[in-house]
């Protein structure tokens, strides 16, 4: 049986912010990979390195400097940022933002916040959207008593239901979770991603999901997008990833796992993102395997067994 075609594709994907000068800033630089529908990709690398700007692109809240996103066959690069927010495809992607206080308009109720997506994308009345509302507040676990609360009546955790059903509501395809737990205590953290987890599997929904968490990147998702100072540098299974990196800056990331064995410490400063060398590995002055070579070329993605690293040396570094 021949596979389903992925839901969203990346094609050399790039975003360049302009400074002063004529200089450039390269958030995102020549990203490519693949979603499948039902799939949970993770994104990690260190503050900096890009992740935000990434889902932000590719949510179409930003526009992309060069590149394609492919979502269902439309190239939806090819629609400015301004115009897809009120295009019909806007509820196939749909995002979960970092704090949920400050994503929350302090001014509307739950049930005015998750009601909003309904009327302007759906094109809901409101008795129809309020039928939507209960049912998808049951979905997430938000008790229908704390529909009539603002923001600022309610729990870390149940701000964090209401973003997520907000976000569930006009029944997208793709679901971008940017640091969805990252302002929760660790106790709500667990309950809230044990809910992400279960939604994943009773609706079908494909994650991108950004994280700093290692252990929750491993725990939740199909595979794992490892990325530094704008370039992915390694992607693949999950398990596969974290148990052989292949990439030095992954295998440092994952030194940093508590019981991963002794801690690889990098040296140098993470280099500038603003006109980088093109021809020139990022992690280049940092890298403990780095060579002159490195510095002359920088290496392309390729396959080293289930993986796709960018590293000259992957296939002969110990895993």
């Amino acid at each position: 049986m021949p596979e389903a075609p992925p839901l969203l594709t990346l094609m050399r994907l790039h975003k360049r912010f302009a400074l002063a000068g004529g200089r450039q800033l390269h958030a995102v630089d020549d990203v490519d990979f693949s979603i499948a529908p039902g799939e949970s990709l993770g994104l990690v690398g260190e503050s900096g390195c890009g992740k935000s700007t990434l889902v932000r692109v590719v949510a179409r809240l930003l526009d992309a400097s060069e590149g394609r996103i492919v979502f269902d066959g439309e190239d939806l690069a090819a629609v400015p940022a301004q115009r897809f927010a009120r295009s019909a495809a806007r509820s196939a992607i749909q995002m979960v933002f970092q704090d949920p206080t400050d994503s929350l308009n302090p001014r509307f109720t739950a049930r005015e916040a998750i009601r909003e997506p309904l009327t302007l994308l759906a094109r809901m009345d409101r008795r129809a959207a309020d039928a939507r509302v209960d049912e998808v507040a049951a979905q997430v676990g938000l008790p229908a008593a704390l529909l009539s609360r603002f923001p600022h009546q309610l729990s870390g955790g149940q701000k964090a239901r209401v973003g997520i059903a907000r976000a569930l509501a006009v029944k997208p395809r793709l679901l971008i979770l940017d640091e969805p737990t990252a302002a929760l205590d660790v106790s709500v953290q667990a309950v809230v991603l044990q809910l992400l987890e279960q939604l994943r599997a009773e609706l079908g929904l494909a994650l991108l999901f950004v994280s700093h968490d290692l252990n929750v990147v491993r725990l939740l998702t199909d595979r794992v997008a490892v990325m530094y100072l704008g370039k992915l540098v390694e992607i693949g299974p999950s398990e596969q990833v974290f148990r052989a990196p292949r990439h030095p800056y992954t295998q440092a990331l994952v030194s940093a796992i508590p019981g991963q064995g002794p801690r690889i410490r990098l040296a140098g400063e993470v280099a500038s993102p603003i006109d980088p060398p093109a021809q020139a590995c990022r992690f280049h002055g940092r890298c403990p395997r780095g060579e002159d070579r490195c510095g002359r070329e920088a290496p392309p993605l390729r396959a080293v067994g289930a993986q796709r690293v960018a590293c000259h040396f992957a296939d002969v570094l110990p895993a």
